[in-house]
């Protein structure tokens, strides 16, 4: 009973913010603040979930203008829960087909948010160069999935090297962002417990230091067995502070 009114009152929240930030982003459409503007009402959504979001920036990113964030996928959950991370002057890229998601896809779209073909490889690849220019000329940040697809409880998977070929080509530092397991979440539980998402140090892709295919490479290996580090411990973290919830407080 408890995870039916949950879903009646987040899709109800998701709704009414994504009509709302579409009315707001009518006045300045695709202004590079307003996916970051949206996002601030997202990430309150994980109240409704049961789930308390801990963000921890360095002071080393705090200041940062332009640059490519990169941070694990797991699953549906991200949508609120990584919202709380979005910087500002920050968007994400995404599928072309999101668009056609009534209320979501056009917040998404008028949002600013960079929209690719993935069933076009050229265009895909062009997507590169593209989404570099905008940094560059919109002063923006981009945040990217580097997984290319939900882990769904199945850890960091492999990193693919688009968003340290886009960050070599605007010229800018790569962020990785990790946010610990969201597996554990289930809507029937008052009580889901805490994630924490934490920002790790920059990665500075300067064109002098990327010079080949194997240097983007294993730049990309390293960022990923940095994530993958920082999301066993995160979870180790969670787990002897003993806020993870167990199955006992479940409700029918």
């Amino acid at each position: 009973m408890l995870a039916f009114f949950r879903i009646i009152l987040i899709t109800f929240a998701l709704v009414v913010i994504c009509i709302f930030s579409c009315v707001f982003c009518l006045f300045r459409p695709f202004h590079k603040n307003n996916a970051h503007l949206t996002c601030r009402y997202l990430g309150k959504v994980t109240k409704l979930i049961g789930i308390e979001v801990e963000l921890r920036i360095p002071d080393s990113v705090k200041h940062l203008e332009s640059v490519v964030y990169i941070c694990n996928h797991q699953n549906t959950w991200d949508m609120f829960t990584l919202a709380k991370a979005v910087r500002p002057n920050t968007v994400s890229v995404g599928k072309k087909s999101l668009i056609w998601i009534p209320f979501f896809g056009q917040m998404y779209w008028l949002t600013g948010n960079i929209l690719i073909d993935r069933k076009n490889s050229s265009k895909a690849k062009n997507t590169i160069a593209q989404t570099a220019h905008k940094i560059n000329t919109d002063g923006l940040s981009v945040w990217l999935f580097p997984e290319g697809t939900r882990s769904n409880g199945k850890g960091i998977l492999p990193f693919k090297t688009g968003a340290f070929r886009t960050a070599q080509q605007a010229d800018v530092a790569v962020v990785p962002i990790c946010a610990s397991t969201t597996s554990h979440i289930k809507l029937n539980r008052w009580d889901n417990g805490k994630i924490i998402i934490e920002f790790l140090e920059p990665i500075q892709t300067h064109q002098k230091n990327v010079e080949d295919n194997e240097t983007i490479k294993f730049m990309t290996q390293k960022a990923q067995q940095q994530i993958t580090e920082k999301y066993n411990q995160l979870n180790l973290e969670l787990q002897n502070l003993n806020v993870q919830p167990s199955d006992k407080n479940e409700t029918t």
